[in-house]
């Protein structure tokens, strides 16, 4: 049977970084999202809808805000556990709160208790699809694919692959890397909502051999994405040269063994040089924003604005758990005040367009997720305007709907959550 959710919406019909960021969604102080069968059937005014469509049950939010649910497109669910570790660069980091947190993921019970645990804890804060990294371990991503499955989410995860510069019991080989992740990418891919990520870490984890047995992997499967790391932090740049002194620079050591291509994730991607820019702009690779985690680890300040006036395709992501928050409007606040210290100041449609259909469009899913309107699946999030003290009585003096949506991406957390829809179901 259809349902009628009513509250205000927001339907974006462009990209508020290539046209003026107020036309580039459609607001309706009184709209309506008709959902059925799982997907959206319907977006426009309320009493359009309702008048169309007598039969369909009513769910009025009253001056709530519909929105996509958020699309995180880079996390480590394993990290969970871990988040918000004090003060280390990244690769102390990795060695001190990373590794032996993630030895813990051969065990197939404690992989499957934090697998729950994450996605629990993202639903709660409305993130209706995310990207995944798990660990060495299989078990780690038959734990996150499973518990995915079971709730309906979209997901897309893959086994980490390292066969050096990681603790024993951390590594495997490029022959182990290639057949574990075959196997599970056969099991896994395509599988309802779910899809499979081709996941070298980065390179510095990885030997030339491992890299191109990733790389033939994804030449026998390119349609599955490729998620790994870019061009996070100085010092892990230095590291990349040392450890691949032929390469041209970072973006190299990915294209020399197949790993550059349109379904290409690079997260960070930070501090990039001319030709790495060039050449994924014109591939149409994926740069993955993680301004929660870049800011944490001390990595550095993402061009965001600069990338996208270049051409660049780009997702937002909080990167649990170097990043300090499993709450995309947490994540879109630190997006704004990066945006601030890089003298670009990001429109409230920018953030939630970043957070919705770019990271959508960035995982080239735009036709299944991250809008609202007719054939898209109908994962929703329902947000409250006025959840706290401080951000309703900023709200109430708003003078349009970017201005009342600002201090709850400023100032937002779960208890602005009011309602989470996957497929259609509320969780």
């Amino acid at each position: 049977m259809a349902e009628l959710l009513i509250g205000q919406t927001l339907a974006f019909h462009g990209d508020p970084f290539a046209m003026p960021p107020e036309d580039a969604a459609r607001h309706e102080t009184s709209g309506g999202v008709l959902v059925e069968d799982g997907v959206i059937r319907a977006v426009g005014p309320a009493d359009e809808l309702r008048a169309a469509h007598p039969q369909a049950a009513v769910t009025d939010h009253g001056d709530a805000l519909i929105l996509p649910g958020f699309v995180d497109a880079h996390v480590h669910f394993p990290q969970t556990a871990m988040i918000a570790s004090w003060g280390k660069r990244l690769i102390d980091w990795l060695n001190l709160y990373t590794f032996p947190e993630e030895m813990r993921f051969a065990d197939p019970a404690y992989a499957s208790e934090i697998a729950e645990r994450y996605l629990d804890l993202t639903l709660a804060n409305g993130t209706t699809t995310a990207v995944s990294f798990c660990t060495i371990h299989p078990e780690s991503v038959e734990a996150i694919f499973t518990a995915a499955e079971a709730r309906g989410v979209r997901l897309v995860a893959g086994k980490t692959c390292m066969d050096r510069n990681a603790p024993e019991g951390l590594r495997d080989t490029p022959q182990s890397a290639y057949d574990d992740s075959k196997r599970l990418l056969e099991e896994w891919h395509g599988r309802g909502r779910l899809s499979y990520a081709i996941t070298p870490r980065f390179s510095p984890t990885s030997t030339p051999e491992q890299l191109a047995a990733m790389g033939a992997l994804w030449v026998e499967h390119p349609d599955c994405l490729m998620q790994t790391h870019l061009s996070e932090q100085t010092d892990e740049i230095a590291w990349v040269r040392e450890l691949f002194p032929e390469a041209r620079d970072y973006l190299d050591t990915y294209e020399a063994h197949g790993l550059l291509g349109p379904n290409a994730l690079y997260g960070h991607a930070i501090h990039l040089d001319p030709r790495e820019r060039d050449r994924i702009a014109e591939v149409g690779a994926a740069l993955i924003h993680c301004p929660t985690s870049n800011a944490f680890i001390g990595s550095g300040l993402m061009p965001l604005a600069k990338l996208k006036a270049a051409g660049h395709r780009i997702g937002l992501a909080t990167d649990t758990g170097g990043g300090s928050s499993f709450s995309m409007l947490r994540t879109m606040a630190a997006a704004y005040e990066i945006g601030q210290l890089s003298r670009t100041a990001l429109h409230p449609a920018q953030l939630l367009w970043l957070a919705t259909a770019g990271s959508a469009e960035a995982l080239r899913m735009g036709d299944r997720i991250g809008r609202l309107a007719p054939g898209i699946e109908a994962d929703l999030v329902v947000l409250d305007l006025a959840s706290t003290p401080a951000i309703a009585q900023r709200a109430a003096r708003a003078g349009d709907i970017w201005e009342a949506v600002f201090p709850t991406i400023m100032m937002g957390d779960d208890r602005a959550v009011r309602e989470v829809r996957v497929a259609g179901n509320k969780v």
